[in-house]
């Protein structure tokens, strides 16, 4: 395909016209054009979006300022139970019985 001379360009234009015929090259051509063109915006629009999503995260993460979490001490022989925890020792206990 690199070194495409004259007369091959021809026979390759020769070859098409007899594959789908002279009155459907031009409709062809035509929805071949559309079909471009759907894509390129398309794509266009693709790259807006993810432009706008970039600068939407840049701009919300220099809004929102930064969390810091101090580390509480560990209470050691301390057992912290939900309330749910504790109902079912209850009702553990009360099997037991």
């Amino acid at each position: 395909m690199r070194n495409l001379q004259g007369w091959e360009i021809f026979v390759l234009l020769a070859v098409v016209v007899l594959l789908f015929g002279a009155k459907r090259l031009p409709d062809t051509a035509r929805g071949l054009g559309r079909s471009l063109r759907i894509f390129k915006a398309e794509t266009k629009g693709l790259r807006e979006d993810d432009a706008k999503d970039k600068d939407a995260t840049v701009t919300t993460a220099a809004a929102e300022p930064a969390v810091v979490v101090e580390p509480r001490p560990i209470e050691s022989g301390v057992v912290q139970t939900t309330p749910a925890a504790g109902a079912h020792a209850a009702q553990r206990d009360a099997a037991d019985r």
